[in-house]
């Protein structure tokens, strides 16, 4: 197979783009650096691109290894042909080579093996020809022996129908057939083991659905349901369709004497050994297929999290709400630097309101706090109340924003946090979280497994290497994308950094601890264990302010100085201009971009990049997200009416639709169905991301099983000619208890409509 274009076919990109991103791998250049500053050797492909395309080059790698390993197992036993080679390396999927090898596998004794040992392997050759003029009876009284345990002419039939039965099973062009009609025509299906039993898993008590049309957080629900031994799940397939099929190639004479031998071979083939392998393999693609999708839903989730916008040049006060061991709060400075911790005691069952909002003033006084980051976790309405009850009585110049704690808990019980804060408890380090988590939030939620943080569904029954991975990349890119200060950033931000490994970004820190603040990026390389290449990686997503060089403050890589300085003194400008501000419109000062480049000896998309910083210097494309909302006021369900137009944040976004924070303790739900009035949307990631700030209009509001439906459609005429009603959309009882995104909550015992999906999906 020529993987270079396999991989350019299915990305649907030129071959020399995939021989130039493949080589800049293998020589260990990280996906964010070829990204950036390898546009001309790739064509300009991006991350995304990137990764998937690295994906593929590992999974194809693996399968021609595989193809070399089963070509010479089979080649051992003395049974290789030219055309089962050829058939081996034409092979396209692991799947394909598993099949072709079957025959030639080695196999623990088998009743078709055991069969053989008897001698009856002629026999059942007889058969297969369909050739014998007499009884089958008569010919297998030659085949009895007690000597070989053969007693009677119908054991050893029986025998020689057991070898016939694993013959067919171990077709490669038979399985796939019946794989392919299985897939397209097959019904999933699922029933209770006990069908009074309250669970989570109602909804699939009694479900059908086509195999090819199942949706992937059913399958993800299903599998999970049957792996608490709550629902029996199987495939149905159109089974007379595949024995038709089956006694079409194998029965090619009307013989008397063997065709129903035949038939009963083919049918015991099939339901002893074809579908059971079958249905495995199906259910494990399936799974694989909804496991992809729902990574990707949650990387692209992740992704937008972590690039939300800081909230900069705030003291924020973070307050991680609880009941019984009280409110803890944490003051920080801008820089996040710890000025302050209290503990208060203003919920249940302690009452302490009124001690805890002198103590709150207090502290917004001593440290001129003007902003509040409240976390969303237990007793956060209870929270939300006080502060917004205070902001109005005291009359505070201060606002507060509602802040998803998922994973500061993780965080604060971890080591990092412990190295960080040795001297707090877990409940201290959480409050730093949730108010440096505003302030940036890269910063703060890199330092917490991807996982914990809250934005995909069924990250737990999924394959974890392969999460991990993805979004490990995720936050690679992430942290790339946005660069970071070298003299302020922690080990842990430094250390998704391409080319920086974690020992390497400790190192870092200890160097700027002992020897003080970077001025230049070449001091890098005095660092224990960054090499030269490391430093090519890395340098140009490392930032330093104020230094040596103005460039070193910008994403133009240490390579390419000599180019913008050149280019700077070309159209009249000198190094520190960069700093002045005077660079804004140098792109149209740049007449003709590619004379430019060759004058320059660069590539004209490196030019554009250097154009583009230089303007800029240092941009933060954070700063082009929607900002978080700040509020002032608190809203009670209760509030809520049906046609009310709130703002909201976009918290989760799952496979069938979007939970938003609209300023009440329970986001609600925008179901696909009610997100858009003029197109169908076949994902809702092609409308919203994490983080987007959307105005919806309130459908539903069900205090009692605390749920809120929203729609994005704000015209209620437009909305009516979508007919939706709290019962039929999609599924009936579609609707959100506003709990999708936290962890932490175990799921209700009810019926499995969306909305106990979203509690459980988890």
């Amino acid at each position: 197979m020529d993987i270079i274009k396999a991989i350019a076919s299915e990305l649907n990109v030129r071959n020399g783009q995939v021989e130039a991103a493949v080589k800049l791998i293998d020589e260990g250049c990280t996906i964010p650096f070829i990204s950036r500053y390898r546009k001309e050797a790739t064509g300009a492909l991006n991350d995304e691109q990137l990764r998937n395309l690295d994906e593929r080059l590992k999974y194809l790698r693996n399968l021609e290894d595989k193809k070399a390993q089963v070509i010479e197992s089979i080649e051992e036993q003395g049974l290789l042909t030219d055309e089962l080679k050829a058939q081996i390396e034409k092979a396209k999927t692991m799947v394909a080579v598993e099949d072709l090898y079957r025959p030639y596998r080695p196999k623990r004794r088998t009743r078709a093996t055991i069969a053989k040992e008897k001698g009856l392997e002629p026999l059942a050759n007889v058969i297969m020809l369909q050739m014998t003029k007499e009884p089958l009876i008569k010919a297998a009284e030659v085949y009895v022996s007690g000597d070989k345990g053969v007693n009677t002419p119908e054991e050893a039939i029986a025998g020689a129908m057991d070898i016939i039965a694993e013959s067919i099973s171990d077709n490669a062009d038979y399985r796939t057939r019946i794989r392919e009609i299985t897939f397209k025509e097959g019904i999933l299906s699922s029933t209770a083991k006990d069908a009074d039993a309250k669970t989570v898993y109602e909804m699939y008590y009694n479900f059908t659905e086509p195999v090819a049309k199942m949706a992937g957080h059913r399958i993800l629900a299903v599998n999970r349901g049957e792996n608490e031994k709550i629902l029996t799940v199987k495939i149905e397939a159109p089974e007379d369709k595949i024995l038709s099929y089956l006694e079409k190639q194998i029965i090619v004479r009307d013989n008397i004497n063997t065709v129903q031998a035949l038939k009963d071979c083919i049918r015991d083939s099939y339901e002893r050994l074809i579908a059971p392998s079958i249905e495995r393999e199906i259910r494990n693609q399936l799974t694989e297929t909804a496991e992809d999708g729902a990574i990707k839903v949650f990387g692209k989730n992740l992704e937008q999290l972590l690039l939300q916008p800081p909230i900069s040049g705030h003291v924020v006060l973070g307050w991680d709400p609880a009941f019984r061991t009280g409110c803890k709060l944490a003051v920080v400075d801008p820089t996040g630097k710890v000025l302050a911790t209290k503990v208060i005691y203003p919920t249940e069952p302690h009452n302490k309101v009124a001690e805890s909002k002198a103590e709150v003033k207090k502290l917004i006084d001593k440290y001129h706090v003007n902003l509040i980051s409240c976390g969303n976790g237990t007793a956060s309405r209870e929270s939300e109340k006080i502060i917004s009850d205070m902001i109005h009585e005291m009359n505070l110049p201060v606002d507060y924003v509602i802040t998803n704690e998922a994973g500061a808990s993780v965080y604060s019980a971890s080591k990092l946090a412990t190295e960080e804060f040795p001297d707090f408890d877990v409940a201290q380090r959480s409050a730093v979280s949730i108010a440096r988590r505003v302030q940036d939030p890269l910063a703060e939620l890199v330092k917490i497994d991807p996982k914990s943080i809250g934005v995909g569904q069924y990250q737990h029954d999924m394959n974890q290497k392969k999460l991990e991975n993805t979004l490990t990349g995720v936050v690679e890119d992430s942290v790339n994308k946005v660069g970071v200060d070298l003299n302020t950033a922690s080990a842990s931000l430094l250390e998704y950094i391409s080319g920086i490994s974690k020992a390497v970004a400790k190192n870092i820190v200890e160097y700027r601890e002992t020897n003080g603040r970077f001025t230049n990026r070449k001091q890098l390389l005095k660092v224990a264990k960054l090499g030269p290449k490391a430093f090519e990686q890395c340098a140009g997503f490392m930032r330093i302010s104020g230094g040596d060089n103005p460039l070193d403050a910008t994403s133009v890589h240490p390579e390419s100085y000599e180019a913008a300085t050149k280019l700077l003194a070309l159209l009249g400008y000198d190094i520190n201009s960069i700093t002045s501000g005077e660079l804004i419109g140098l792109k149209s000062k740049v007449k003709d971009f590619a004379k430019m480049a060759d004058e320059l000896g660069i590539g004209t998309m490196t030019l554009e990049d250097i154009v583009k910083e230089l303007e800029k210097p240092g941009r933060d494309p954070r700063d082009e997200m929607p900002k978080p909302i700040l509020r002032k006021d608190v809203l009670d369900m209760k509030d809520l009416t049906p046609g009310m137009i709130l703002k909201g944040t976009v918290r989760n976004v799952i496979d069938f639709g979007a939970f938003v924070d609209i300023g009440v303790h329970q986001d609600g739900l925008v179901h696909i169905s009610q997100m858009s009035s003029t197109k169908r949307v076949e994902h809702p990631l092609d409308v919203v991301s994490v983080g987007d700030i959307v105005d919806v209009r309130v459908i539903d509001v069900d205090i009692p099983k605390a749920r809120i439906s929203l729609s994005m459609i704000l015209d209620e005429k437009e909305a009516a000619n979508r007919k939706y009603t709290k019962d039929n959309s999609n599924n009936k009882n579609n609707r959100n208890n506003g709990k999708g995104n936290r962890q932490d909550r175990k799921p209700k015992k009810e019926g499995l409509n969306l909305s106990g999906l979203a509690k459980f999906m988890h």
